[in-house]
Formats: C-alpha cells, structure tokens, sequence
C-alpha cells in the first residue's frame, strides 16, 4: 500500500501549486490538533486510539463521500452521539439523537433515589436507507428505540418501538425487508415494520444457535449477496467472529477474524470491593458506590465490538472499541484483508492483529486528495469553555435528565444551583465531559459568593468510586477547602479528612484535576491565584467499571447535604491541557538513539558477525548506536554507527535480521509509536513487528505478530 501512495505523489506532480497549498493548511490547522489529541501524524499515517476520550460501542457507515460514527451515552444526556469524518481519521461532531430523555419516570432524571447509572441507552446501530438516517438502540426498560432524520444535524425524530431487542443491528435488504439481528449466544433475527412502529410479529427466529461461539455486540451487512455478521464473544476473552450465510436465516458458518489485538495495554481487571463499603441500591437491586481495580489485576482486553466500512478506494476497515483503562472504551481503525471470502482484520501475513498506526485511507502527505479537498487535522471536541455563549459546547454531557429550571448561562458564567443529595452520585444537575488521556490537566475557575448552608460544590469525577475537590459551607464555620475520596469514605457528613479554610475574601478558588490515565490515577490541586497551585489528597486509583459503564468524567456540580435547597455555585473558564497530545517530535528522525528491548532493558548491539543482538547495560560502543534515517510518511530505516544498515533477509526467523553496506537495501520499517520513547518497528514486506524473545538466546528477528499486555515479550523497544 505504501507503494501506491509514493506513486500518487509522482502521479500529482503537475498539481503542486495544489499539494503545496494543501501541506500548508494542514500545519496551520494541525495547531489546535497539537493541543488535542488526534490519531493523525500529519504524515499520511495515523496512530490509534482514533480519540483517547470514551467511545463505547461504535458503528460507522459511509454515505457518498462521508462517514458517520454513533457510539454510546449510556445515562448521560444528549444522548446518542454521532460524529462525521471525510477520511476515517479526523473526526468533527455531528449530532444529538435527542437532547434529554422523553420519559417521566424519576430515574431519568435521578430522583427520588432512583437511577440508569450503567443503563440508559446504548450499543446503537446507525444506517441509511430511503434518503434517511436511522439509529436504532435500546432503553432499559422501554426496549427497542429508533431515531430518524432527512439531515445527520437533525432534528431528529423518535419512534418507541419497544419489544425485547438489545445490542442490535439493522439490515436494510434488497427487497425492502429490515431484519434486526440481537440477542447474546443464540443469535436471532427479527423482521421490523417500515414504519418504525416495532417488531414484525411473529417473525423472531433463531439464526444461529448457541454453541457456535458467537456473542453478542453485532453487525450485519450484505455484501456481493452474501450475509456477514460481525460479533464479539467474551468467554473466556474478547473475540471478533465473522458468521456468513447466503441467506439471511441461515445457515451459518463461523471463523474468528480477529483475536489478542490489545495494542500492549492492559485492560481494566476485575473490580473489587474493600471491606465496610457502602453501597447505594438501584430499583432493580443493583448496587452502586464504592468499587476500584485492584492495583495489580492483570487482566486483559482485547480489541471488541464494532463495525466494519470500505472507504472510497475500495478499502476496508474495522473500527473496533478496546478499554483504554480508566478512560474507559474508546475506538482503534484497523485494516482489513479479504482471504477466501472473509473480511479478516489486519495485513496480509499477520492477520488478526492490526498495527497501531498504519496508512490513512486515500493520503497523500497527510492530506486527503480527493475532489482535490484537503481534509483539515481535527479534534472532535474543544474541551475549554468559557460559558460565554448560549448554549454549553459539545462535549458536555449533563448526568441524568437535568433540571432545566435549576441551571443557566449567566453573566459568562455557568451557574448551578444546589438541590438536595447525599454526595455526588446522587447530585442533581452535575455537569460532565470525559477526560482524556494519556494524560490531561483539567482547571475551572469557582465563585463561591452564592453558597448557603449545607452547599457543596467544586470540581469531581463521576466515576464509582467517584471523588471530587471543593469548598463545603457550614453554617457557623468558614468555608472550607476539601479533597473527598468515595473509596475511604461514602458520606459528606462524616468529618472530613483534609480541611483548609483557604478560601479569600472575594469567593474565587481555581479547582484542578491532574489526570494519568494511562496508570490509573490522579490528583487534585487549587489555587487562590490562578497561577500557583497546591495538591490536596492523595493521588487517587482509578477504574473503568462496569457499574456505570463508563470511565472517568470531570463533573462540574453543587449540591446541598442538608436536604434542603441551596445557594449556588458558578463556574467560569474551564480548560483542559494535553501535555502528550503534540507527537510531532516522537520519532527521533537523524538522531543517533540506543535501542533497548522492553523485556530484557539490555541494549541492541549490530555484532561484527552480521546480526542483530542484545548486549549487556553498560556497553556503551558505536555497535549500539543507531540513527533513524526518515524515508517519509513516517518509515524510517535504521543505521548503525559503523555504516552499516539494518536488513532483513528471509522469513524474518532469528538471524535473518543483519546488515547490508548499500542503503537502497535498508530494510523499511514503519514507526509504531508508544509513547514515553516507547515504539515498535512494523516490516512493510511481512507486516510483521521487530523483536527479540527474552526467554530464548536468539538474536533478533521480524516475526513478531504484536505486543502482549505488558509489552514484555521482547516485540517492544525503547528508545534513549
């Protein structure tokens, strides 16, 4: 692929007045995406996580020229997020399905200590058929739902379909029939009216019986007449199953198409509870409060759930969601390679596994070429906001259906009123946004002039454990500065922990949340001036749990711990800094690095002998010193000091890694970028990653399939 894309660039020399232009407006935009993250590396490659923020259960499709990405809100409102792409890669927001939820019962809108906590809506499947956009997804406890609009903006209209059908996807056959294909295990296959009004009755039939090792999660498409059905099955780990048939009831054939992608990360583990936890109870029993990853879980995560498009080229990709630990799920773009009839993820000669930055669709020095469009590097979402305009930005989400008349936007600033609650899971009107990783500093300026007796308000994370920082007003006491931690104690009643009557005369304190979500944890800071910050509490675990099913969320809210209502709180200017985002200057190109293997931390050495080794710590000799020679969009090859260069001969087996004097012959590599100076080498001739096993003496070789977990099995490098 790598070899089409350089003949492109020949191919439009005669349009470079248009190339040039383009090359120049995707720097001058790429300036906000260095402060945010985005997959694209400006360089016609992109690194996954597409966003390194929650997007739990995506589903895309292509319409025309452009691609449109629906994904969970669970019990957050707006609900059903939509966002639009023209190249896979950069994403922009799009729409709402619906603003608030248009039922009255009291766990919409969490009260009466009734909640969806881990429920609401989710698992959406978005199609477009007869001029229109469909989503269809379920509502606990109201089954079936499907939103409808002439426009992606909107507006939208919703259509209660009800009926037992979860986890869902939509075919629109060729004959006019809408099939929803559902359920866990025993996979059926339920015909739905075209008018929206529900299920067919009595056409629910089982297509695929238990046993076959389907799961759940699924999407359906027909292709050159053939079904397939792309699902997940998560016993006893995660898998993506492709099923096929001729027909849409069956027969069907099953194959894993994908298996052990976890792009070196561990995933949550089991969440545990610590003795004496208090627990809220939910009205169908389930219990909600105090629950965090233990520090040393070591389970896993594989790649899951999601959908499947072919571009424009005629290219597929997977878009597949995998839990970035406490961020929660989030989506990962992955190739795909059709064998004897079977969309497998990845490359050819390492199928099942995808890398984790590879090619953009259609690019050409990192613009998209198409109708002669240069597609702009971007963010989804600004995550500052001054709450100087009308309405809230995007990325906001209110917790629960809020309470319209008890919040506003006022004088440039966010007010929220205090209602009654024992702490912030129980919190009316608690405004949220996801964080993002790998790591963040999130700050809000906060006025305090309006509390009232019982008032408590600040800056938290709506998460189980949830925690927060913020200033508790009691009547008879001064104001008072406080780090809570759900985890060591439920309740706002028990005498805080950490106290400091720290707030000034004039009712401003600057509230932060320092955030290292890639290991879990985080810290919390103030500031009487803006400018000098103080932490307080201590750096704090976190979870993804499957109690809200959701990561960690800033949350902006007040509440009042005397069963009365309060004052007010306002905040103003809320920004959120990524110091990771700008990965313009992760690959070391014309530096002179030493290579050190992440299993063994013992460096590699070009032996006189002709191969690639490993050498013991402290050898400091030219033989370990490598420059990173760039080749252009983004593949280096590799020079030792002495001159030689790094080839691979073979099969890429052990000793098939030496060296060549003629640099025409470095072998390409394509950079995979980890972070932190961590990196893989993909081979563009076996798709296959470079390593050395560190359990074996055996030199290096090219035929790793990927990482593991801890990234120790020899496949990834460090570089210094």
């Amino acid at each position: 692929m790598h070899t089409i894309l350089i003949l492109s660039i020949t191919k439009t020399m005669k349009k470079a007045k248009f190339w040039g232009i383009c090359l120049m407006a995707c720097m001058a935009l790429n300036a906000y995406a260095q402060q945010s993250w985005t997959a694209d590396n400006g360089n016609g490659t992109f690194t996954n996580p597409l966003f390194y923020d929650e997007f739990s259960d995506p589903d895309v499709i292509r319409v025309g020229d452009d691609y449109y990405l629906a994904g969970t809100t669970m019990h957050t409102v707006p609900g059903l997020v939509i966002l639009h792409s023209k190249d896979l890669v950069n994403w922009e927001f799009a729409s709402y399905c619906f603003d608030r939820f248009d039922f009255t019962e009291d766990k919409f809108f969490l009260k009466n200590h009734q909640e969806i906590y881990g429920q609401g809506i989710w698992a959406p499947a978005i199609r477009y058929a007869n001029g229109q956009f469909y989503v269809f997804s379920n509502i606990n406890g109201k089954g079936l739902q499907c939103y409808t609009a002439k426009d992606i903006h909107g507006p939208w209209t919703h259509h209660n379909m009800q009926g037992n059908i979860y986890d869902l996807s939509v075919l629109f056959d060729d004959d006019g029939k809408i099939y929803a294909i559902h359920k866990y295990g025993e996979v059926h296959c339920t015909e739905l009216k075209p008018d929206m009004s529900g299920p067919v009755e009595g056409t629910d039939r089982v297509i695929i019986p238990e046993g076959n090792g389907v799961g759940e999660g699924h999407h359906m498409y027909k292709i050159n007449g053939m079904y397939y059905l792309i699902s997940t099955d998560y016993s006893p780990n995660g898998r993506t199953l492709c099923s096929r048939s001729k027909n849409i009831w069956g027969p069907y054939e099953t194959r894993v198409i994908s298996a052990d992608e976890t792009y070196g990360y561990h995933g949550v583990g089991r969440t545990i509870v610590p003795r004496g936890a208090k627990y809220r109870i939910g009205e169908d029993g389930t219990k909600f409060g105090v629950a965090y990853a233990s520090p040393d879980a070591t389970g896993c995560d594989n790649a899951h759930q999601g959908g499947i498009v072919q571009a424009k080229n005629g290219s597929w990709w997977a878009l597949l969601m995998q839990d970035f630990h406490s961020i929660g799920r989030t989506v990962c773009l992955m190739p795909m390679t059709w064998e004897d009839g079977w969309p497998m993820v990845g490359l050819k000669g390492n199928l099942g596994r995808a890398p984790r930055t590879w090619y953009k669709p259609d690019t050409v020095l990192g613009c998209y070429g198409i109708d002669e469009e240069a597609q702009p590097i971007r963010a989804p979402y600004n995550r500052n906001e001054d709450f100087n305009g009308k309405q809230l930005g995007h990325v906001w989400q209110w917790n629960h259906n809020p309470d319209d008349k008890m919040w506003s936007l006022k004088g440039g600033r966010l007010r929220i009123l205090a209602q009654p609650a024992e702490q912030l899971m129980w919190a009316r009107n608690t405004l949220t946004q996801r964080v993002i990783g790998p790591k963040s500093i999130a700050t809000v300026k906060l006025y305090t002039k309006g509390m009232k007796d019982g008032d408590v308000c600040g800056l938290g994370n709506i998460n189980v454990p949830c925690s927060w920082i913020g200033v508790m007003k009691m009547e008879g006491q001064p104001l008072m500065l406080r780090s809570f931690e759900q985890m060591t104690n439920d309740t706002t009643q028990t005498p805080p922990a950490i106290t400091l009557p720290a707030i000034p005369a004039n009712g401003k304190i600057w509230l932060r949340c320092i955030g290292d979500y890639d290991n879990n944890q985080m810290q919390y800071a103030y500031s009487t001036d803006g400018i000098n910050f103080q932490t307080l509490g201590r750096m704090m675990p976190l979870t993804y749990q499957l109690i809200t099913f959701q990561g960690s969320r800033h949350a902006l809210f007040a509440f009042n711990v005397k069963g009365k209502k309060g004052g007010y709180a306002e905040f103003d200017n809320f920004t959120v800094e990524e110091p990771m985002a700008d990965r313009s200057q992760n690959i070391p190109y014309g530096k002179t690095i030493r290579i050190i293997n992440k299993a063994t931390n013992r460096p590699a050495i070009a032996l006189k002998h002709g191969m690639l080794y490993d050498t013991h710590e402290g050898d400091m000799s030219d033989l370990t010193k490598f420059k990173v020679i760039d080749r252009s969009l983004g593949r280096v090859a590799l020079q030792c000091a002495d001159g030689r260069y790094v080839k691979v001969y073979g099969d890429g087996l052990p000793g098939d890694v030496r060296f060549t004097t003629d640099p025409k012959e470095a072998e390409m590599f394509l950079w995979q970028d980890y972070l932190d100076h961590e990196f893989m080498l993909l081979s563009l001739k076996n798709h296959k990653y470079l390593g050395k096993s560190p359990t074996t003496g055996s030199p290096y070789s090219m035929d790793f399939v990927g990482p593991d977990p801890a990234r120790r099995n020899g496949a990834v490098l460090r570089w210094e």
